[in-house]
């Protein structure tokens, strides 16, 4: 099963290409450099469009829990 949609993943293309010209932005509109944060960049506006993209992890490492 895909992970992504069609629709994400063409996003994705276009969000990278605009990231190579430079006119891709960011939201403090500064310009992105980082490949990593255009692909954020466009799965976020996939998501906004109602593309099938998995919900975005909460970004915190698990802690174990400690046993007394």
């Amino acid at each position: 099963m895909a992970k992504y949609g069609k629709s994400a993943s063409k996003n994705v293309k276009s969000t990278m290409r605009r990231r190579k010209k430079g006119t891709l932005k960011s939201g403090s509109g500064r310009k992105v450099k980082s490949r990593k944060q255009a692909i954020a960049i466009a799965l976020n506006e996939a998501r906004k469009k109602g593309a099938k993209v998995p919900r975005k992890s909460s970004g915190g490492r698990k802690r174990a829990s400690k046993k007394r």
